[in-house]
């Protein structure tokens, strides 16, 4: 029999996060703890409490998700194993009966409230705002009546797993909102190469000069490598003082990206390697033939030939 695992997630019932970690077919049938934040998500997986967690990166509209991005530069032994798209859209609900009329405050996460700026300036110009942990914890308060607001903003999903009143649908921004999740475990070897996979790594340029930013992006830029993420976090110990995070497409077992890895190593004072791990997308990764793997291979049998004494062939 399959051991039991745990797989923790920003809860309750009805979050995008639940319905990410929906996607990943090892999960099912094992046991799903819901937490309150992405660090208890983490320290879950670190203690050995859970086997993985699902966790917000990246949003369309929004960027990267700061917390997130934070979390996984300081805290060591963690490992992306997989991503997930969640299509993002949001409804405003309230207890049964309520109206529209009837709401003037409005509870919501602030990432979700971002996201609806523009509806409700337009539908609730005078309303005001209560931030929630969590887009289900938006409308429990007003459920319980914990909250001060009328109506909050969540999941479409919401309606599934709470007797509410539908307000408005289709309330965000932009109809083409996607979430970016990833599975995060403890370090263990990538899987296998799919031919559409990605490698993400949190980099520290070595000192603050004119062209340090570059000099980390030749590593990728000459060996063949596109990056689909480039985002400065700040380190926090001096103004002046940045992390990287990328994303980069390919594999660790790549010759390319191995090449760039070691490369990154030399350049930067710390580098956090996140994993290689398949595309939400499973889009292929193309590249110019002379970045492919035997051309690697073969110059490394060249200079070893030649350190060899052979003659060039």
């Amino acid at each position: 029999m399959t051991e039991r695992r745990t797989y923790s997630y920003l809860g309750p019932a009805g979050t995008f996060t639940e319905a990410a970690l929906e996607q990943v077919p090892e999960a099912r049938g094992h046991h799903w703890r819901p937490v309150h934040n992405v660090g208890e998500a983490l320290d879950d997986v670190l203690s050995g409490v859970s086997h993985a967690a699902m966790i917000a990166i990246e949003n369309s509209v929004e960027g990267g998700v700061s917390t997130t991005l934070d979390a996984l530069a300081t805290l060591p032994g963690l490992r992306i194993i997989g991503e997930y798209l969640v299509k993002v859209n949001f409804v405003l609900v309230g207890k049964p009966g309520t109206t529209l009329q009837d709401v003037d405050v409005i509870a919501a996460h602030p990432v979700a409230y971002a996201q609806c700026h523009g509806w409700l300036g337009e539908h609730l110009p005078k309303h005001a705002h209560v931030p929630a942990a969590s887009n289900v914890a938006s409308i429990l308060g007003v459920l319980d009546g914990s909250s001060p607001a009328q109506a909050a903003i969540a999941a479409p999903g919401i309606v599934q797993h709470h007797d509410v009143e539908v307000l408005a649908e289709q309330i965000g921004d932009n109809d083409n909102a996607v979430t970016r999740f990833v599975l995060v475990s403890k370090p263990a070897p990538p899987a296998e190469p799919t031919g559409a996979d990605k490698t993400s790594l949190i980099v520290e340029l070595p000192d603050d000069r004119p062209g340090a930013l570059l000099d980390m992006l030749e590593q990728f830029s000459t060996r063949g490598i596109n990056l689909s993420l480039l985002q400065s976090r700040p380190v926090g110990d001096a103004l002046g003082r940045y992390r990287f995070v990328v994303d980069a497409d390919g594999h660790a077992y790549d010759e390319r990206m191995a090449d760039a890895l070691l490369g990154i190593r030399r350049f930067s004072p710390r580098v956090v390697f996140l994993g290689s791990y398949p595309r939400a997308d499973r889009k292929i990764v193309h590249y110019p033939e002379r970045y492919a793997d035997g051309v690697f291979v073969e110059a490394r049998d060249w200079l070893r030939a030649l350190l060899h004494g052979e003659p060039e062939a």
